[in-house]
């Protein structure tokens, strides 16, 4: 009802389980998808994933609670666009939604660093040697992408990169745009896992 009713929403549809889900995404091509979790048959996780992985143009908004943060992770790296908890208020939904289909995260860059500090046990081990080794995601970076990439891991906001980098905001921007087109990054959360993945940031030490 809140969508319907809000003139800059149009709800194509909806899905009671995630093989509909993925079925739908296909034929309606959403700019959003509002994806649930817990589903019968397959879950959100693997709908998020398999959407993600058809190439469309729909980003995945992940409705979760604080209870079902143990698959927040998994998301993330299925390739979802952010979280929102199913108690949001109305307005928080929307902003939300408007942030997706503008191509952001709906997470603050350090609220995705504590996620992802909270289940750095399921990343993988970091590859050998220096931070980003050989890897060609590293390589393709010139120098300055580099510190750019490293900050959006530490989950430094384009204002904090400004001012630790001495750079204009609107630089900034330039660099984590390119950043994440030399990624193949879909947004910042992804280049943040991507970050964790190089080694290029770890998780925080127990206080």
């Amino acid at each position: 009802m809140l969508l319907e009713a809000a003139p800059e929403t149009e709800v194509l549809g909806e899905a009671a389980h995630g093989a509909e889900a993925v079925r739908a995404a296909a034929e309606l091509r959403p700019d959003v998808v509002l994806m649930d979790i817990r589903m019968p048959g397959m879950d959100g996780i693997e709908a998020t994933r398999r959407i993600v992985a058809a190439g469309g143009r729909s980003r995945i908004l992940v409705m979760t609670t604080f209870d079902l943060d143990e698959y927040a992770y998994a998301a993330l790296r299925a390739g979802a666009s952010g979280f929102l908890l199913k108690d949001a208020h109305p307005e928080e939904l929307l902003a939300g939604i408007r942030a997706v289909a503008g191509g952001d995260a709906v997470i603050a860059p350090t609220l995705t660093r504590r996620l992802l500090d909270t289940y750095a046990q399921r990343l993988p081990a970091g590859p050998p040697g220096p931070p980003g080794g050989d890897d060609p995601r590293w390589l393709s970076l010139t120098d300055r992408e580099r510190e750019i990439l490293v900050a959006i891991g530490h989950g430094w906001t384009n204002g904090e990169i400004a001012e630790r980098l001495v750079l204009s905001e609107s630089t900034v921007k330039t660099h984590v745009g390119r950043v994440l087109s030399k990624l193949g990054a879909r947004d910042r959360i992804q280049a943040v896992i991507i970050a964790y993945d190089l080694g290029l940031t770890q998780p925080n030490s127990p206080s």
